[in-house]
């Protein structure tokens, strides 16, 4: 590790040289979170997001993880997705079956992926209801501080322009308050529906990781996690802010390379 330091409000930095060595330090992360809760809980909630993320999980799928972790204790969610088929190129659920959910035991039942057959505001409906039941059972613990749902871990990329799930810049459904998952249907990334965790679930998580790997995404994870000043409006990234769960950002050199590490304590 390059490095590692923490900000005044308990954010935790983690730099890494190597790729490899990044995806070794977020596999035994997610699997001492995964113990830690089935031992307090008796489940593990986990919610992915797409892209670059779930190659560098896909650890977990090695020895010692795929022996030691307690798979059928964990249940999958999707911190956002596109409204498109199951088996579609661009689907999250699709990408993390093919590289991690179907090389590791986790029980097909437990997986929660959105119905792909409906609109964009009813798959985000849907979505919402199945979470709202699972809060009910307690399989998803509920925050203390709101009537938000709390996921054990949260994992989350980073976009070039610091957005996170599927709440980029200046977009409406960030002053979201009220719903759990809400929809899109103009992303500026294609595909352009989509449906997304909120904000207050966001940030209700226990746990909540930011991946981010990249010379293109300096920038924005230098305006994220660097203290810039009021007048520079905050990213969707920037807004990642636990209520009462621990924030770890894990980065490469590459996308660290515009961080001011002279601001945080080692």
């Amino acid at each position: 590790m390059a490095f590692s330091g923490s900000k005044e409000d308990g954010r935790e930095v983690k730099i890494y040289e190597y790729l490899d060595e990044l995806s070794t330090d977020l596999a035994d992360y997610i699997s001492e979170l995964s113990e830690a809760s089935v031992k307090e809980r008796g489940v593990f909630a986990i919610a992915l997001s797409g892209g670059s993320l779930i190659s560098l999980i896909t650890k977990l799928c090695e020895v010692p993880y795929s022996k030691t972790v307690d798979w059928s204790k964990w249940y999958i969610f999707w911190v956002d997705e596109r409204v498109v088929a199951k088996n579609h190129v661009d689907s999250n659920y699709k990408l993390a079956k093919d590289v991690f959910l179907s090389k590791v035991p986790i029980v097909p039942s437990h997986v929660h992926s959105i119905n792909d057959t409906v609109t964009a505001e009813k798959a985000a409906e849907d979505y919402e209801f199945v979470i709202r039941q699972l809060v009910r059972t307690r399989v998803i613990s509920v925050s203390d501080v709101s009537d938000c749902p709390k996921f054990d871990l949260i994992l989350l990329g980073m976009g070039p322009d610091g957005h996170i799930a599927s709440l980029f810049p200046d977009h409406s459904i960030l002053d979201e308050k009220d719903e759990w998952v809400t929809f899109v249907t103009d992303s500026p990334k294609p595909p352009p529906e989509r449906i997304t965790f909120t904000l207050p679930v966001i940030n209700s998580a226990s746990n909540v990781a930011v991946v981010v790997t990249g010379s293109s995404k300096a920038e924005a994870a230098h305006l994220a996690i660097d203290d810039v000043g009021p007048d520079v409006p905050s990213s969707p990234a920037k807004m990642v802010q636990p209520n009462k769960g621990k924030l770890v950002w894990y980065l490469d050199k590459a996308a660290a390379s515009k961080l001011d590490c002279t601001k945080f304590s080692e």
